[in-house]
């Protein structure tokens, strides 16, 4: 097993991973930017090292400054949690070339899910379902109009390196696409280094539902459960639940199979995610995209299966079999991502948290970041915690999410607790049956 693990990362993820190595016993380094020197995570580690200022390409994306820590703390294993390096191909091939464990999926895995068209391409080679797109990037806005006119409007226009939501546009007609291409292939050069751009079809009435994998040790590749992620702003999750309502057990049978084919097409190894979007319609879905990393909805998947997957992720990284037989789930469990913003517009509003009291009773758990006294600063992403409750069936866990965020008490940065506190008190959500487009008719 593992003895020694640096976190390469920070706040609720940084907290998560570190108790879960403290219980088994291994000691943990974490790194830290100047902004977040007072933040919890840092003296919940057994070991600290400051890595550079606020800004993440200086810390937190500083790939020399994060072997230097591992090296000079020695740490035997590096954990990169979710966002900053996580899914970079070169940072884990640099972890294994110093002689360090790497605590994700093979950089060819990486490398190979980290395009989304290749993704695609290999998926559909594969016989996974992908919705009708481009094999190719589209390198002009000319090629991009014949690819539409093909495909059939309206379409999604993708950056092909992007992920998490980001860098991603609807066009309804040719005039909205030579618009939308423009702004997406330009961002896509400034955020990912990479302008190439994926058209694809876009389903106005869609829910997007995802599976935890695991690649074992010994080579196996196995499909936990699904979780929905429907309930998103920006194309980015703000609810997750599981099981998914929408799922009946003859499709979550073929949602399973198609990601561990997925998995296994690429060699996959530690925890994963394969994303779907599927027609409520027909009860058709078709592969998004794969997240070679642990997903910050980890833990409404540990509830229903009654697992710890940093464990997991800590075995497998040590050649170990699993602790667990993967059999059928219990109850169901919601996340709320608690974030610094308004919580009409959705826009950061970060400060200092004056009041910070977490909630607490039977099923409901919460993963933060922060403490009372902290700040939230403006240099990273506004999730503060992740709030999440287990219950029975979905209504006792509707229940006690309703009760979990009246009782949460936040002061200073804006926070999103009203939006939820309206959302679990909306009939469209309460009901099961909604998609990607609720928080817009909500709005």
């Amino acid at each position: 097993m593992i003895e020694s693990l640096l976190v390469a990362n920070r706040g609720e993820i940084a907290r998560r991973i570190i108790r879960t190595a403290n219980r088994l016993g291994i000691r943990t380094i974490a790194i830290h930017s100047e902004a977040d020197a007072d933040l919890p995570f840092v003296s919940e580690a057994d070991e600290a090292v400051c890595v550079g200022p606020a800004n993440p390409a200086q810390s937190y994306r500083n790939t020399e400054a994060i072997l230097a820590a591992a090296k000079s703390t020695g740490a035997q294993a590096i954990h990169p949690g979710y966002g900053f390096l996580s899914e970079n191909a070169d940072f884990a091939r640099a972890v294994e070339a110093n002689g360090l464990i790497w605590v994700g999926p093979p950089a060819d895995a990486i490398t190979a899910m980290g395009d989304k068209i290749n993704a695609r391409n290999l998926m559909a080679e594969a016989g996974v379902p992908v919705a009708p797109g481009t094999h190719d990037p589209a390198a002009t806005v000319e090629a991009a109009i014949e690819a539409a006119a093909t495909i059939g409007y309206p379409v999604m226009v993708k950056a092909a390196a992007g992920g998490g939501g980001m860098g991603m546009a609807v066009a309804a007609d040719e005039e909205s696409l030579t618009r939308e291409y423009d702004k997406v292939r330009a961002f896509a050069e400034r955020m990912f280094g990479d302008g190439s751009v994926l058209i694809e079809r876009y389903f106005p009435r869609v829910r997007h539902v995802e599976v935890q994998i695991l690649g074992l040790a010994d080579g196996r590749v196995i499909a936990l459960s699904e979780r929905e992620c429907s309930v998103q702003r920006r194309n980015q999750k703000l609810v997750e639940e599981a099981p998914s309502p929408a799922v009946t057990p003859e499709l979550r049978k073929r949602f399973l199979a198609a990601a561990v084919k997925a998995g296994e097409t690429v060699g996959y190894r530690n925890a994963g995610t394969v994303e779907c979007l599927l027609d409520p319609a027909t009860g058709d879905f078709f592969f998004l995209e794969m997240n070679t990393r642990l997903q910050v909805e980890h833990p409404i998947t540990e509830l229903i299966h009654g697992i710890d997957l940093v464990e997991q992720q800590l075995r497998i990284a040590s050649g170990e079999p699993p602790t667990f037989e993967l059999g059928e789930t219990t109850g169901h469990a919601i996340e709320l991502r608690i974030n610094a913003e308004d919580p009409k517009r959705f826009l950061p509003g970060p400060g200092k948290i004056s009041t910070w009291v977490e909630p607490t009773g039977d099923g409901t758990r919460v993963d933060s970041g922060y403490v009372e006294g902290n700040t939230v600063t403006p240099f990273y992403d506004s999730l503060m915690a992740k709030l999440i409750v287990f219950g029975a069936d979905r209504d006792d866990a509707l229940a006690k999410a309703r009760a979990a965020v009246a009782g949460f008490q936040i002061a200073g940065p804006k926070n999103n607790l009203p939006f939820f506190a309206e959302l679990l008190a909306n009939d469209e959500f309460l009901g099961g049956d909604y998609d990607t487009g609720i928080v817009g008719r909500m709005r």
